[in-house]
């Protein structure tokens, strides 16, 4: 059986690759297993400080497999009760929420099509670059249900506004990779065949971070995003930097500025 989720590990990047290519990297238990079990597995993890998440073939991620779906319902004409749907309606929440939870930042690669679900992974991500063929929506809303899940409700409206959100969610229309980019929600669109190239510079200047200093701005970014206020964000912007400075990394980073070479950190 073809692994579901390949993994990459090359100087302290997990390159990870959705890997369902002959059903546009849909989500089925298998993938939604090893998501959940890869983004859990990464919140003790001193080894890989930054992730790249991308899909085989030509898409990112079609949502749910609606097809895988219905198959395992075979002849039944009753909907699964209610703790069935909710116990499967969580496992896919738990992904998003598992790589939000992480340290490490999370780059997303998305080409094609990233609908439903599949969108909701890109959005969880800290950076997103799109291939100028890519095309993302909320599916929801055109399945029956609510325009809003699996985090959607929560992370649009920070990438790009109320107005925009609420078109792509209460409308399910697709955004183009142009779009995507002229309302934020993208830092770059790129050739398809240039996807893969164009993480490495965001890479590279993540790895010349330290490894605790990387991992504390994500945290400090994920609290800022809910802080209710600028006095809980300087405390945390403070608790922060006076960990940072009494680690080693802090010593290295500034002989390496000084030196104007690229810094040598400990991993741990």
């Amino acid at each position: 059986m073809t692994n579901p989720l390949l993994i990459e590990h090359h100087d302290g990047v997990d390159w990870v690759t959705l890997n369902r290519p002959d059903s546009l990297n849909a989500l089925d238990p298998s993938l939604i297993d090893a998501l959940n079990t890869y983004f859990q597995g990464l919140q003790r993890n001193r080894d890989t400080r930054v992730v790249v998440l991308k899909g085989a073939g030509a898409n990112f991620c079609a949502g749910l497999d609606l097809k895988h779906a219905m198959a395992r319902r075979g002849g039944q004409t009753e909907p699964p009760g209610v703790t069935e749907s909710l116990d499967s309606q969580r496992r896919i929440a738990d992904i998003v929420m598992l790589m939000r939870r992480c340290p490490q930042p999370i780059i997303a690669l998305v080409q094609g099509a990233a609908a439903g679900g599949g969108f909701a992974l890109a959005l969880a991500a800290d950076i997103r670059i799109a291939a100028k063929n890519a095309r993302m929506n909320c599916a929801f809303i055109k399945l029956g249900l609510g325009g809003c899940d699996i985090g959607t409700s929560y992370f649009l409206p920070r990438l790009v506004g109320v107005s925009v959100a609420s078109e792509l969610i209460l409308t399910g229309r697709f955004i183009n990779a142009d779009r995507a980019l002229a309302v934020g929600l993208v830092s770059e669109v790129v050739e398809p065949a240039d996807l893969d190239a164009a993480a490495n510079p965001y890479v590279d200047a993540m790895m010349t971070a330290s490894p605790v200093g990387l991992r504390l701005s994500k945290e400090c970014i994920n609290m800022s995003v809910d802080a209710g206020s600028i006095e809980a964000v300087i405390a945390m912007e403070d608790r922060n930097q006076v960990l940072c400075s009494r680690s080693e990394d802090f010593q290295e980073g500034i002989k390496a500025f000084l030196e104007k070479r690229k810094p040598v950190y400990i991993r741990r």
